[in-house]
C-alpha cells in the first residue's frame, strides 16, 4: 500500500483503513514522525510496538530527554538549549535539532567562534536546537527490549563502525558497564516498550546516553541475527501468543555491513529470472 507521509494529517486515516482491512492487529513504527500518529491505533484495537505515548514525546525532545535522565542519575552529556549560554558546556560541542530523527541536521562545533556563525545563521530557531558535549570516543545503538510489564529482558549493544543516517557497518560487542546503563534509562523512563539507545563512550571507556529512540531501530536486524529475535518476540508477547521474556543469550562479534546493490540485465535475461524465481517461489 502507498501511504501518505508520516507528518501528513492523512497518514493516521490511511493506515487505520489499512488495518482494518488487512485486519493488522500489530504495527511496528520506525520513522520519528509515525511514533505519535500511529498510537492512535491503540484506540482501534492495533497494539502499536512502542513504549506509551507518554514515553514517546519524552524521547522526541532530546532536551527533555536528557533533564529526566539526568535528574535519575544515569550519565548523560551536559546539554541545553542553543538559546541559553554556553557557559560551563566544553568543546568539542554538537548543535542538533531539539526534535527530529538522530543524524539530521547534526554539526559538530570545535570552537566559540564556530559557534558564533553557527548560532547566527540559525538566528530566530535557536530554541528549536539543543547544544550538547561531544563525547569522543567509540560508538553504540544498543536494543534494549522491554514490553508492558517493564521488565528488561535483553540489552544488545552495538558498536557502530560506519553510519550514514543510521548504522551501515555494526558490530555486537559486549560492554558491561553501557548494558547497565541502558538498564538504567529503561528504568528511569519507566519504559514499558523497547527503545533504541544511542550512547557513546569516552576515552576511559565511561558510557554515555546521547539519545533515545522510542521503539525498535533499522538495526534490530542484527539483533535478531545475533540471537535476540526482539521483532518476532515483542510481536507474539504483544499478541499474547507467548507471554514469556525473551532471553539474553546473543552472539558477541556479529557484523552487519548493510550496502546498497544494483543489479543489470538485458531485459529478456531479466524476465527470464524473474519467471524463474516466481516458479521457485
Amino acid at each position: 500500500h502507498a501511504v501518505p507521509a508520516g507528518g501528513d494529517p492523512r497518514f493516521t486515516g490511511a493506515i487505520a483503513d489499512i488495518c482494518a482491512t488487512e485486519q493488522v492487529q500489530v504495527i511496528v513504527p520506525l520513522a520519528d514522525e509515525e511514533m505519535v500518529p500511529l498510537w492512535e491505533l491503540s484506540r482501534k484495537g492495533v497494539s502499536v510496538l512502542a513504549p506509551r505515548l507518554d514515553i514517546v514525546r519524552m524521547c522526541l525532545d532530546k532536551l527533555r530527554l536528557m533533564e529526566v535522565l539526568q535528574g535519575s542519575a544515569v550519565r548523560v552529556p551536559r546539554t541545553r538549549l542553543a538559546s541559553q549560554e554556553v557557559t560551563g558546556l566544553k568543546y568539542p560541542l554538537v548543535l542538533k535539532p531539539r526534535v527530529g530523527q538522530g543524524g539530521r541536521g547534526i554539526v559538530r562545533v570545535e570552537n566559540e567562534s564556530l559557534l558564533g556563525r553557527v548560532l547566527h545563521e540559525r538566528a530566530g530557531a535557536l530554541d528549536s536546537y539543543v547544544l550538547q558535549e561531544f563525547i569522543e570516543g567509540a560508538e553504540y545503538s544498543v536494543s534494549v527490549v522491554v514490553w508492558r510489564d517493564r521488565r528488561v529482558q535483553a540489552v544488545v549493544p552495538q558498536q557502530v563502525a560506519r553510519k550514514a543516517g543510521y548504522p551501515s557497518l555494526a558490530t555486537t560487542r559486549r560492554n558491561p558497564g553501557l548494558e547497565e546503563l541502558c538498564i538504567e534509562a529503561a528504568h528511569a523512563l519507566d519504559a514499558d516498550g523497547p527503545l533504541n539507545v544511542q550512547a557513546r563512550t569516552d576515552a576511559s571507556g565511561t558510557p554515555y546516553v546521547l539519545e533515545i529512540k522510542p521503539g525498535l531501530s533499522r538495526s534490530s536486524i542484527l539483533t535478531v541475527a545475533a540471537g535476540v529475535d526482539e521483532i518476532s518476540g515483542l510481536v507474539a508477547q504483544a499478541l499474547e501468543q507467548d507471554g514469556s521474556a525473551l532471553k539474553n543469550g546473543w552472539r558477541e562479534g556479529v557484523v552487519m555491513l548493510r550496502h546498497p546493490m544494483e543489479s543489470f540485465f538485458e531485459e529478456r535475461a531479466f524476465a527470464e529470472r524473474h519467471a524463474a524465481l516466481r516458479k521457485s517461489g
